[in-house]
């Protein structure tokens, strides 16, 4: 059976006496950074509703918001029994195990928290955040490539890799089906509709144009990437990444519908900055 060969591509990055920096890492670092100067630039081309400090905290909540909930997210959602058993081990987080969907609903909560605090659009922010999450999303995924973890399922299409954790039968690069969907075609579509004035003036567009791009993308992905070894197939052969990646396409598809149904924004500053604003709150 014809296969690509896998690229033996060390997991460590740098290694410096007993300090081991992964590739793993580096691809947060990477993601996190690249992605909140690209917060910096979509927050010139749209109306003024974040300045720069505030993109600069809103960092330091995201960041919280993915570690904490990507941890939480795994724990309940992919190995709960292990770690119902093995409580001491939720805190061992360099052992890996980390799920997009806990990390997401993190990102939603530490947003929603942010937001109410500088009194700024939650919809405003959800976009920001939106249009630069897919750079972390593609990062991310070549890491696990490199890792050789959450790779597909068996295949005989001629791109089949055989990975090294995988057993003997060439499997999908499920790790590089989703680099490109979930990270590089979203990017995309984000940045084309973030152009457009119509998009820019009504908050929740772009926001929910991810979260439902990200749930199909993730349901469609899931039809070649092999499920978790503790948990298999689920409802109707489903699996979880796809049974939790449904009511994204629903929340996105709804956020969508109520950003079209509202008036445009014409002009917005940050509150700071708005001498007509006397609480401080935009909608």
């Amino acid at each position: 059976m014809l296969s690509l060969a896998f690229p033996a591509i060390d997991p460590i990055a740098i290694s410096i006496g007993p300090i081991a920096i992964r590739w793993y890492a580096l691809a947060y670092i990477a993601g996190l950074l690249i992605g909140w100067q690209y917060v910096e630039y979509y927050c010139t081309k749209t109306p003024k509703i974040m300045s720069k400090n505030d993109v600069d905290d809103l960092l330091f909540w995201a960041t919280l918001g993915v570690i904490l909930g990507g941890r939480i997210g795994y724990v309940l959602f992919y190995n709960f029994d292990y770690y119902i058993d093995n409580p001491a081990n939720i805190l061992k987080v360099w052992q890996g195990g980390m799920a997009f969907h806990g990390g997401f609903m993190g990102v939603i909560v530490a947003i929603i928290l942010f937001a109410r605090k500088r009194g700024i659009s939650i919809l405003a922010v959800l976009d920001a955040a939106a249009v630069a999450t897919p750079i972390g999303l593609f990062f991310g995924r070549i890491a696990n490539f490199i890792n050789g973890e959450l790779f597909g399922r068996a295949t005989d299409a001629p791109w089949g890799m055989v990975f090294p954790n995988g057993g003997p039968m060439p499997r999908h690069p499920s790790q590089l089906y989703e680099a490109a969907l979930e990270g590089l075609i979203l990017f995309i579509v984000l940045f084309v509709l973030s152009r457009s004035a119509f998009v820019r003036h009504r908050p929740g567009i772009l926001g929910g144009t991810f979260v439902a791009g990200y749930g199909l993308s993730r349901i469609i992905i899931e039809f070649f990437r092999q499920p978790d070894a503790q948990l298999g197939y689920l409802v109707g052969g489903a699996t979880m990444g796809q049974l939790l990646s449904i009511p994204m396409v629903l929340a996105g598809a709804a956020v969508i519908a109520y950003a079209l149904k509202r008036k445009p924004i014409e002009t917005r500053v940050h509150p700071k900055d708005d001498p007509k604003s006397k609480d401080g709150k935009t909608a």
